[in-house]
């Protein structure tokens, strides 16, 4: 009867790829005499690892979750969201055959929370259209964009958690590693062989007498410094939980002082303030001599290093001429300045300015989602999270913003305690709630939620994080059945 059983799901599971290949093939068949040969390229590619990732699920979504990071050098190309919809397509796709098979689907309670958040943020994309919002129906592509991004995060902590007692956690995690493999090799071109990169892989180097003045700055394989800072301080903090995980502690300790050189390469101000909120909350709870000292060499080695160069005195320097260090520039005054003296922070300040002039007019649902960009004259972000949330969600979609940071946090906290004490669970979360206050700081003056590659990590930890790392995964394959998990959170 098993026998028969199984035979009848491979059949189905053969029929249901097989019919989703058809599907493949037609849109390769409409691509042909439509677009561009790397989209037809990628169709075509799309048939057999549809195959593949039903047959070797494992591998591959561990191969989708290290490939990332390879992406956004290809973003004119679209490739990143073409990516990013596939994910999409694919997790649904393995949860249909889950279903139409009987199997369970892994879930958690926080999963429930954050598709229920994601869903109330496609309230916006519905008010858009109907004259709801500050802008109409013209800006509608845009706002669909921007809740798909959304979405694509929550497929992505689901097809995570479908790993849940398949592959130990910890494996997971050190596979996640080779993530770093692309971004760093570019990384180091940057700094030494920049001649050999081609354009899309170059290094940000700005005119001198520009407003956004920022020098050289190396981005590795991500779209923009700032981004690659971000990314570079999620896995500081897996380095750090793995060296005292790890009996070779020495090759980590390299690792991370590489990590340290990257992250103030990058030349990003805010994220000084990142890595020393990060250091402060993760050594304050087991405050000790040698976490201390570790934690004080570690901030001052990475200020040195910043400091170290002219453009990296000059950015320190820069903030004795705004209104956080000196009494004597008002608000009023470093919005005048901003307008010659090239400086980023007085910079920021007029855009917030202007963008919350633009929210009083529309103030409990502001503009719409990911729309931001389009109030200012010069097209760019806010710089400031909080203000984007205000002027694209009004009160409401800052309240509702707010309300996702925290219940992250809440998380984390659960999952600490309910974790045994000096487990590796346990530091893990523990790692990750110190990052995950560092993130509101960086959101003050940077544009954290638009940074997509780390999110992409950030919610697959977050998923990894809430297993129970205290049973032994066992061997699967798609004809078995696998048990729901004991305990939700």
């Amino acid at each position: 009867m098993l026998t028969k059983q199984r035979s009848s799901h491979s059949s189905r599971l053969g029929l249901f790829i097989g019919f989703a290949g058809v599907g493949v093939g037609l849109a390769t068949g409409f691509l042909i005499g439509s677009t561009k040969p790397i989209y037809l390229g990628l169709a075509l590619g799309a048939i057999p690892f549809l195959f593949y990732f039903f047959t070797k699920f494992e591998q591959a979504v561990l191969g989708l979750l290290v490939l990332r990071t390879s992406l956004d050098p290809f973003s004119g190309q679209q490739i990143p969201a073409m990516f990013a919809i596939g994910l999409d397509v694919l997790t649904l796709l393995y949860v249909i055959v889950m279903l139409f098979r009987g199997q369970n689907v892994r879930t958690d309670r926080f999963w429930w929370f954050f598709a229920g958040w994601v869903m109330l943020q496609g309230l916006w994309v519905v008010l858009l259209p109907l004259g709801g919002l500050g802008f109409g129906a013209g800006y509608l592509s845009d706002s669909i964009r921007e809740w798909i991004r959304l979405f694509s995060w929550l497929m992505v902590y689901l097809l995570v958690m479908q790993l849940k007692d398949r592959i130990p956690p910890q494996r997971v995690i050190s596979v996640l590693f080779l993530a770093l493999v692309p971004p760093l090799i570019v990384g180091l071109m940057q700094m030494f062989i920049p001649s050999v990169l081609p354009p899309m892989l170059s290094a940000h180097n700005y005119d001198a007498g520009s407003l956004t003045s920022e020098g050289f700055r190396i981005r590795g394989t991500i779209g923009h410094p700032n981004g690659f800072v971000t990314l570079l301080l999620l896995f500081i903090g897996l380095t750090w939980w793995k060296i005292k995980q790890s009996r070779q502690s020495l090759l980590w300790l390299l690792l991370l002082g590489l990590l340290a050189f990257f992250y103030v390469s990058t030349k990003a101000l805010f994220g000084l303030m990142m890595i020393a909120t990060f250091v402060v909350v993760l050594v304050a709870p087991r405050l000790s001599p040698v976490n201390l000292i570790g934690g004080i060499l570690f901030v001052v080695l990475v200020l040195g290093l910043f400091a170290s160069s002219e453009f990296g005195r000059e950015r320190l320097g820069s903030l004795a001429n705004t209104p956080l260090l000196n009494p004597d520039i008002d608000v009023s005054r470093a919005i005048l300045l901003s307008q010659s003296d090239n400086n980023s922070f007085n910079w920021r300040i007029s855009q917030w300015y202007t963008l919350i002039n633009a929210w009083r007019q529309y103030p409990f649902l502001g503009y719409g989602l990911g729309l931001s960009t389009n109030i200012p004259t010069n097209g760019l972000l806010p710089h400031n999270d909080y203000v984007r949330a205000l002027v694209e969600g009004g009160i409401f979609g800052l309240l509702t913003f707010l309300g996702f940071l925290v219940a992250q946090g809440v998380r984390l906290v659960q999952l600490m305690l309910w974790a045994p004490p000096g487990s590796a669970q346990r530091d893990l979360c523990s790692i990750m709630f110190a990052l995950f206050l560092a993130i509101p700081v960086g959101m003050i003056t940077e544009n954290i939620w638009s940074h997509t590659t780390l999110f992409f990590y950030w919610l697959t930890l977050m998923a990894i994080a809430g297993w129970n790392w205290n049973e032994q995964p066992v061997e699967s394959h798609t004809s078995v059945s696998v048990s729901p998990p004991r305990r939700f959170y």
